[in-house]
C-alpha cells in the first residue's frame, strides 16, 4: 500500500453488527442496504462478508450497483430501491435483479419488457405514505395493486414504503405512515389474496418502532455501526466498522504572526509546531470543517488549523511532538482518544451519512475480518 491516507474496514465488525440487529428484531428477516458503495465501506467486500453471515437479500439504490454485485459473484436477492426508466428494465431481467414498481405506467412497462424477454420480472411495489419521493400515493395505491393482478409476466414478491421521521423523537409521523401502509395492505385481505413480503422499517424504526418491523427490516447506516441520530436508543453490540487515518508528511515550526494556509484565516500568537497531513476535501474531508476539526496524534486530540486544502491539511501540535510517518487518526480510535462520524458531521454541519459516503474512492480501503 503506497498511500499514507487510507480507510481501515472491519468486516468482522460489520458481521457483528448484522448479528446484533438480527438478535434485536427476533425472527424478522434483514435486508442490509449497500447503496453508495456500502455507505463508503466497499460494496463488493461488504456484500460478500454479509452473504457468508447468512444474509438472503440486499438493497441498493441503482441498477449499476446490483450489476456490480452480480459480477462479484453475489447470488442472493437484490432489490433496487431507486426509480427506473424504461430502457433499464432489460438489465434487471438479464441480471436477476428485483425492480421497484412505483406507478401503474412503470408496472406496465415492466410487464411489456418481461413479455419480450420471455422471463418473469421480480418486482416490489413502492407505496408513498408520506415521503413524497417515489412511489404511488397510499390513497391511489389500489390502482397499482389491481394492475399487478393483470400482469402475468410480473411476480410481485414484496410491497414497501419508506419512513421519513423514524429517527426523531416524535413517534406520530411514523405511526401515521404505518397506518397508511396498513390501509393499502388491506387490499389483499379483502380479496383473500396472499400478501407479498411487507417492509417499512429503516435503521431508526429498527431501534424504536418495533410495530413497523413486519416481515423484513432494512438496516442501512446501523449495519456500519453508526446510529442514525442522537435521539434514537443505542443498540448493544453495534460499533463503527470504519477507521480513517493518515500519516505525518511534514513538520515545521511556524513563527508567531505567520498565517497558515489559504486566505490566511489562522495564525498563532506564539511560535507553534505544525504538521502537514496528506488528506483534504478531495478525499472527502470537508473544507467546511476548517478551523473546527480535530485529529488524533500520539493519543492526543489536536486542532486542524487554517483552511483545509484539496489534498492536505495542517494540524497545530502547540508544544507537542510528532515525527514524519506518525499515524494521524481522522475517524476512529487511537489509545484512549476517539473521533466519531457524529463529531465530523458536527464540524461539517451535516449528518453522519454524508461523512461516510463522501470518503472518496481514491482513498484505499484496507479490509480485515477482525
Amino acid at each position: 500500500m503506497h498511500r499514507p491516507t487510507h480507510v481501515q474496514i472491519s468486516l468482522g465488525q460489520i458481521a457483528g453488527n448484522y448479528r446484533a440487529i438480527e438478535r434485536h428484531v427476533g425472527g424478522v428477516q434483514l435486508m442490509p442496504i449497500l447503496k453508495a458503495n456500502a455507505y463508503g465501506h466497499g460494496l463488493e467486500a461488504v456484500a460478500a462478508r454479509l452473504e457468508r453471515e447468512g444474509a438472503r437479500c440486499f438493497g441498493v439504490a441503482y441498477v449499476e450497483e446490483g450489476i456490480a454485485l452480480r459480477k462479484a459473484g453475489v447470488s442472493c436477492s437484490i432489490l433496487v430501491l431507486g426509480g427506473i426508466i424504461g430502457r433499464q428494465i432489460p438489465l434487471f431481467l438479464e441480471h436477476d435483479l428485483i425492480l421497484t414498481a412505483s406507478s401503474v405506467d412503470k408496472l406496465r412497462a415492466i410487464e411489456e419488457a418481461a413479455t419480450a424477454f420471455g422471463r418473469k420480472a421480480r418486482v416490489h411495489l413502492k407505496i408513498d405514505t408520506g415521503m413524497e419521493r417515489i412511489g404511488i400515493h397510499w390513497y391511489s395505491a389500489g390502482a397499482l395493486l389491481e394492475e399487478s393482478l393483470r400482469c402475468p409476466h410480473v411476480a410481485i414478491e414484496g410491497i414497501y414504503s419508506h419512513l421519513a421521521c423514524s429517527d426523531g423523537e416524535d413517534p406520530g409521523p411514523t405511526a401515521l405512515q404505518l397506518e397508511r401502509f396498513q390501509e393499502v395492505l388491506r387490499f389483499y385481505e379483502r380479496r383473500s389474496l396472499p400478501t407479498p413480503t411487507r417492509h417499512l422499517a429503516n435503521s431508526g424504526a429498527i431501534l424504536q418502532a418495533p410495530e413497523t418491523w413486519l416481515d423484513l427490516v432494512r438496516p442501512g447506516i446501523l449495519i456500519y455501526g453508526v446510529h442514525p441520530s442522537a435521539e434514537v436508543p443505542r443498540l448493544s453490540g453495534v460499533a463503527p466498522a470504519m477507521r480513517w487515518c493518515s500519516h505525518v508528511v511534514y513538520f515545521k515550526v511556524v513563527q508567531a504572526g505567520h498565517p497558515v494556509s489559504y486566505g490566511w484565516t489562522w495564525q498563532s500568537d506564539v511560535a507553534t509546531r505544525v504538521i502537514t497531513v496528506p488528506v483534504g476535501y478531495g478525499d472527502g474531508y470537508f473544507r467546511a470543517m476548517s478551523g473546527k476539526a480535530e485529529v488524533i496524534v500520539r493519543g492526543q486530540k489536536k486542532s486542524v488549523v487554517g483552511r483545509i486544502c484539496m489534498d492536505q491539511l495542517m494540524v497545530n501540535l502547540e508544544a507537542g511532538e510528532a515525527y514524519n510517518g506518525d499515524e494521524v487518526v481522522l475517524l476512529g480510535e487511537q489509545g484512549e482518544a476517539r473521533i466519531t462520524a457524529e463529531d465530523l458531521a458536527g464540524w461539517a454541519g451535516t449528518i453522519p451519512y454524508e461523512i461516510l459516503t463522501n470518503v472518496h474512492a481514491r482513498v484505499p480501503r484496507v479490509y480485515s475480518d477482525e
